[in-house]
């Protein structure tokens, strides 16, 4: 048996059609033939019955379908791991995150090198808000992160995602009855927002666009992450000033409102790492991460 005889028989079971099957593999229809013979053979079974106008599987070949096809995938795993292994591409990946646009662009990233770098393992390191972010990057315990501009000198970025401010609120409170609502109407309402001493851009872009509106914000309490800031919203502890990905998270009583005006912030989130790493396994998540998070046509220039 064969890795090619298999690959025949699961793109003829798959199609259903000799002719299509050749088509799909690159190869005559006649070669094709032979090899489902030669199988057939190895196994003593009949796996397809066939006439002129149909092609059907037998009891045997639907046995042999779902063993095919993780046969072949295991197959093309082994070559994967070896081929990057010849790269250089095996290794380990800290990746930094926090906040709602990382948990937006992170599972992207990961199925993507999970599945084109198999010899990469990334690990995951939450609640790395962007002041720590950088300073980790930039001493080197921290091979990538989610952050927002701008960056420190000596590291390097890509803008991967445009956020903007949105407010989330409880469903009963008063400005959750209006479409938007204006930094101004919030000058007198207590806010939750993540730890001072994290180094969140989305708070510093809060505190910024309140102070832009006149007032000072008042802080009620912190939050470690945007799930916790949210369930501290529902239950009336405060406002919150989030990116717009955060309303991808559901909790009860918590709706989430445009924030209009002049001096609403556009907050740019980049995947920054440190300027000159020519790590193998670094560069190849690297690569990986511009296919699968382009940079967006209104993002500006992450090294200005």
């Amino acid at each position: 048996m064969e890795l090619r005889h298999l690959s025949g028989f699961v793109a003829v079971a798959e199609e259903l059609h000799f002719g299509r099957a050749a088509e799909r593999l690159h190869i005559a229809q006649s070669p094709l033939s032979q090899q489902i013979k030669l199988l057939e053979r190895d196994l003593g079974v009949k796996l397809f019955d066939r006439t002129t106008r149909t092609v059907r599987l037998t009891a045997a070949g639907h046995a042999l379908l779902g063993p095919a096809r993780h046969l072949l995938a295991e197959a093309s795993a082994v070559r994967r791991t070896v081929q990057a292994a010849h790269l250089g591409e095996v290794g380990r990946v800290t990746v930094g995150f926090a906040g709602a646009s990382s948990y937006s662009a992170l599972p992207l990233l990961t199925r993507a090198v999970n599945s084109e770098l198999p010899g990469i393992e990334l690990v995951l390191e939450g609640q790395t808000y962007t002041g720590e972010a950088l300073g980790r990057i930039a001493d080197g315990s921290l091979d990538v992160g989610f952050v927002a501009l701008p960056v420190r000198r000596g590291i390097t970025a890509r803008v991967v995602r445009m956020e903007r401010l949105v407010l989330a609120l409880p469903d009963s409170h008063p400005l959750a009855r209006q479409d938007e609502v204006h930094f101004a109407e919030l000058a007198h309402e207590p806010f939750v927002t993540f730890p001072v001493a994290r180094g969140s851009a989305v708070r510093e872009a809060m505190v910024q666009a309140c102070h832009d509106a006149g007032f000072a914000p008042r802080i009620a309490q912190e939050a470690p992450d945007s799930y916790n800031m949210l369930a501290l919203v529902g239950a009336g502890v405060g406002l919150a000033v989030v990116v717009a990905s955060a309303r991808a998270i559901h909790l009860e009583h918590v709706v989430f409102r445009p924030l209009v005006g002049d001096d609403v912030p556009v907050l740019p989130i980049a995947l920054g790492w440190r300027t000159g790493n020519r790590s193998a396994p670094l560069q190849a998540v690297l690569r990986v991460a511009e296919e699968v998070l382009p940079t967006p046509p209104d993002a500006p220039d992450a090294a200005a």
